[in-house]
């Protein structure tokens, strides 16, 4: 078989042998194509047929599970629906009972308001009538006033006949009586009430004011400023003055204080209201003498280096005070005052010094009492801090202290402190009145302060002058060395009781007319004497 394929393909020229096996390739194409459509065909036959098999048993499903969704869909509704028929129902009955409720209300207060009605009208019958018997006993009354006026008339006629006095001549005489018996009444109030001050206030106060004195000891009684310069020989004057006098003008113009040499040996005067500015000129002519060197430039050279030394001492000043007080948070500007209060001098009693211990006893006072201690330190402090510039601007140093405190931020407590510690101003606060009596006690403590022998002389010759001239004063007489007025007044015109009221008009008049440190005391004194002589 194989030997006569290869002979038949042997005998097949090579042209017919290529047309050959391609006719072969293509039937064998043709033969492939038409059994695989016959195998798709069959395939998709056998596919078909499942899958319908499948869509009925899925669709069979669906319908018996939708058919089971609408039952349950339908029972759901018809249990929403009886849920909602039942809450509805509720609700109604809710409603209705509630309605029944509000009209029963409602008829219980239309009776009340009917029953009120009643009793309203019941009681307006009955103000009717009782107005009508008011308008009634309103005429009686009327015709009454008239009678008693018409009667009044008359007895005032026949007393004016009687007494021999017009209406008004006697309404000021009683007038006059009634003020006699209530200056009396008041007289005797005031004595009593003074009595009962005394005997309960005088023993505390004189405590608090001796522990505040006892334990403020006051190292230093009096310090001078000193305005005279020793001189190590006369001589030294003539270099002070310089050839035609160009030193002196030097030193003034640089220092702005006076320099006075006149024939008192070895001393020149230094005259000049500002305190500071004396020192300043002092210590340069100290320096200058311990130097040699005199002249203009080496003048205004040395007072320039003084000008900064003082600064610097009157910082340090200020600051000591404020520490030793304890009083701190000032003003830069209040410490420097405060410093330049180390240089002036009141009554020959140095001012800083004086500041320092009114503040210590009026910390002490409030301590006693239980009172702002801080705030009465430091209005004690700066109470006479105008002192430091009243040379250069007007007014008396309270008020200039208090407009310089109020520029520098103190507190309103504070300021008053300042105005109010010679009287000038009514103290706001308790702490303001012991500034005052802490600053008199300073004051007035034997040797703190002195005072030129005429200036004394004029102030007893005024308080005895100022009592002479009330009426009823006999005799008076300023002893203690000014610090007590016993007034001797005639018994025939003053009673005990009016003489309460003498002391305080008294009093309250050397306080408007006269200066004077710490206090003066009033004593009136009434004496009735009776003489017989037996024969």
């Amino acid at each position: 078989m194989q030997s006569l394929l290869f002979s038949f393909l042997a005998s097949i020229s090579p042209g017919g042998l290529a047309g050959l096996i391609v006719g072969v390739v293509i039937a064998g194409l043709g033969a492939g194509f038409g059994i695989g459509v016959c195998v798709y065909r069959l395939y998709r036959t056998r596919k078909i047929g499942s899958t319908q098999a499948q869509a009925d048993s899925i669709l069979d499903f669906a319908r018996e599970e939708a058919k089971s969704l609408k039952r349950d869909a339908i029972n759901e509704a018809r249990e929403e629906n009886q849920r909602l028929k039942n809450e509805t129902e509720r609700q109604f009955r809710e409603r209705n009972s509630e309605i029944s409720k509000q009209e029963n209300r409602l008829n219980q207060k239309e009776e009340a308001l009917d029953k009120k009605e009643e009793l309203l009208l019941a009681k307006l019958d009955q103000i009717d009538v009782q107005q009508k018997q008011l308008i009634s006993q309103q005429g009686e009354l009327t015709k009454r006033q008239q009678e008693l006026d018409q009667s009044e008339q008359r007895i005032q006629k026949e007393l004016e006949r009687v007494a021999g006095l017009s209406r008004e001549e006697a309404k000021q005489t009683l007038v006059e009586q009634m003020l006699s018996e209530a200056r009396k009444d008041a007289a005797g109030i005031v004595r009593k009430i003074e009595a009962e001050a005394k005997a309960n206030g005088e023993q505390k106060a004189k405590e608090i004011v001796a522990t505040a004195i006892q334990r403020c000891a006051s190292d230093q009684v009096s310090e001078t400023t000193v305005t005279t310069v020793p001189l190590p020989n006369d001589e030294m004057k003539g270099r002070l003055i310089g050839r035609e006098g160009r030193n002196i003008r030097a030193l003034e113009n640089a220092t702005g204080v006076e320099l006075i040499i006149d024939d008192t040996p070895e001393v020149v005067i230094l005259s000049g209201f500002d305190p500071v500015r004396r020192q300043i000129a002092r210590i340069t002519i100290e320096k200058l003498i311990a130097d040699g060197r005199i002249h203009p430039a080496r003048i205004e050279e040395m007072v320039e280096k003084v000008k900064r030394d003082m600064d610097i001492t009157i910082k340090d000043e200020g600051e000591a005070a404020s520490f030793d007080t304890g009083v701190f948070g000032l003003h830069p500007e209040i410490i420097k005052l405060l410093g330049r209060l180390k240089f002036r001098t009141s009554y020959g009693q140095n001012v800083l010094r004086h500041s320092i211990e009114v503040s210590y006893l009026a910390g002490i006072m409030a301590s006693e009492l239980g009172l702002d201690v801080a705030l009465a330190k430091r209005g004690a402090l700066l109470h006479d801090i105008g002192k430091a510039v009243d040379q250069e601007v007007e007014g008396t140093h309270m008020q200039i202290g208090a407009d310089l405190a109020k520029k520098y931020k103190e507190s309103k407590e504070v300021v008053n402190c300042i105005a109010s510690h010679h009287g000038d101003v009514e103290p706001m606060t308790v702490e303001a009145v012991i500034v005052a009596a802490a600053d008199a006690v300073s004051g007035a403590r034997p040797g703190a302060r002195r005072e030129s022998l005429e200036n004394y002389v004029k102030r007893l010759e005024k308080l005895e002058e100022i009592a002479n001239s009330f009426k009823g004063v006999q005799k008076s007489y300023a002893v203690q060395a000014g610090r007590e007025i016993r007034i001797i007044v005639k018994p025939e015109e003053v009673n005990d009781e009016t003489t309460v009221l003498l002391a305080n008009d008294i009093a309250r008049r050397i306080e408007s007319e006269l200066e004077y440190p710490g206090q003066i005391k009033v004593n009136v004194i009434r004496e009735t004497r009776s003489v017989d002589f037996a024969k």
